[in-house]
């Protein structure tokens, strides 16, 4: 299927780049449309916002000294993802391209590569993505059927039993499923439907567990240990310097794909610098304040050593036995936390499922319903390691959702900052963006988000290379 049209100045075709002036903008026409911005924001606010912030956020603020993890985080999404965001969607919106044809539409066939590393991040994401689906899919008919754990070892061994072996690949395949339902619904019938009710319902959860975590007898203690505790050495240290990277890249989605998918299907009408800032806001506000369910419980119950010492010891081990002592009130708790997980687990994982449908269905023609029950099982068969072994599971996650997601950061600030600002800029104009943001945005893409993003990635593969050697 070819790009957009490419008759007017070689800007829609696909052999190389060319200037872009207002009367050259051309956009291929998705068959569907977002039937609100409303919806688009509330959409990409849910692909943000994931088990990314309830799951990542306290483990690696627990590993990098507590505010200075904060700090390097907000910093990062501010200076660096924000900029990437809003060059992202530039690119959807004005291609009208899905992620593997939006890079060559604007920046002609020596970006195909962006577009496969977007297709590559995105499955592989999705793939363990889907496990991490599971389990809290598990832990949440757990917490609703059964007893929490009231010790360690059975805590540690209730994990187990839900994160090995069959019911780990059960959970997998039904989170696929019913991820493939979503999708194949469409994007105003299946997507925005269950964005525009559930991610109300996730704040709504998430504010009661806010309130009722700020009432346990550890709660200052877990506010000054985890969020408020300040250790300057860790500015400099390259694991604090890469998980506040990947944090922020995988968190607020820049890079993957997800969000360019989406945008394709908006208006020119959408101002994005205003909607960016909405959707990077809204996804900071979550991970902050799962960090003031999940650290005052922490120190309420004393399980910080569960949760510096595991990615997965935060959500699946340290929550269920703390709450456990608790009783009946622990249970219901349990199951609130893990309902609200769930909800922002499938948010995001129908936006990572987008990117390869909206792809082929893009370069191939076919049909949403027919792309999206061919994606599914390759994807669920490519997650099966991962479902099988935590170790693959955590290797998975920082390769393709650190590493990968990272560099295809970079290469998307250079394409809209350096080879295609004119597209930007033109885009940016006919929303009512004035010319002062405009340049701020392009020094952002072309100085700022380049350079800093460069460091992160040196930084994260370098740490990898050391610290995966030594692993069993």
């Amino acid at each position: 299927m070819a790009a957009a049209s490419g008759g007017r100045g070689g800007d829609g075709g696909l052999s190389r780049p060319s200037p872009v002036t207002p009367s050259q903008v051309e956009r291929r026409r998705p068959p569907e449309r977002w039937g609100s911005t409303l919806g688009f924001v509330l959409a990409a606010a849910g692909s943000a916002v994931g088990l990314g912030n309830l799951w990542g956020f306290a483990y690696r603020a627990s590993q990098g000294g507590g505010a200075a993890f904060v700090l390097l985080y907000v910093l990062i999404v501010a200076v660096v993802c924000l900029p990437v965001l809003v060059a992202e969607m530039v690119l959807g919106r004005s291609t009208g391209h899905a992620p593997l044809v939006a890079p060559i539409t604007a920046g002609g066939r020596r970006w195909a590569p962006l577009g496969w590393l977007f297709l590559a991040a995105a499955v592989g994401i999705l793939a363990y993505y889907a496990v991490l689906m599971g389990w809290t899919g598990l832990s949440l008919v757990e917490a609703l059927l059964r007893e929490l754990p009231a010790d360690m070892a059975a805590a540690e061994s209730h994990f187990e039993a839900i994160s090995t072996g069959g019911p780990a690949v059960l959970g997998q395949v039904l989170s696929m499923g019913l991820t493939g339902l979503v999708v194949a619904a469409g994007i105003r019938g299946g997507i925005q439907r269950l964005t525009s009710w559930g991610m109300p319902l996730l704040f709504l959860l998430l504010l009661a567990l806010v309130i009722w975590a700020s009432f346990l007898p550890g709660a200052q203690a877990g506010y000054q240990d985890f969020l408020l505790r300040w250790d300057s050495s860790k500015l400099t240290d390259p694991t604090t310097i890469r998980n506040a990277f990947t944090q922020a890249f995988f968190s607020i989605g820049a890079g993957i794909g997800c969000i360019l998918a989406y945008a394709a299907y908006l208006d020119q009408r959408s101002p994005l610098p205003r909607e960016a800032v909405s959707v990077v806001g809204l996804d900071t506000a979550v991970g902050l304040m799962a960090g003031c369910v999940t650290f005052p419980i922490v120190a309420s119950f004393g399980l910080g050593d569960v949760v510096g010492g595991s990615t997965v010891g935060a959500l699946f081990i340290a929550l269920p036995h703390g709450l456990a002592s608790l009783g009946g009130a622990g249970r219901l708790v349990a199951a609130l936390f893990f309902a609200l997980a769930y909800i922002a687990a499938i948010t995001s994982s129908v936006s990572l499922l987008e990117v390869p449908v909206s792809s082929l269905m893009d370069r191939l023609g076919w049909s949403r319903r027919r792309t999206t029950w061919l994606c599914v099982p390759v994807i669920t068969l490519l997650g099966l390691p991962a479902a099988l072994n935590v170790t693959v599971l955590e290797r998975m996650d920082a390769l393709f959702g650190g590493v990968l997601l990272i560099a295809a950061g970079l290469a998307m600030a250079v394409l809209m900052g350096w080879v295609a600002p004119q597209r930007l800029q033109t885009d940016l104009a006919g929303c009512g963006s004035s010319g002062p943001l405009q340049r701020l945005l392009l020094v952002a893409l072309r100085w700022v988000s380049p350079l800093a993003i460069a460091v992160g990635l040196a930084v994260s593969i370098g740490d990898l290379l050391q610290s995966w050697p030594g692993q069993g």
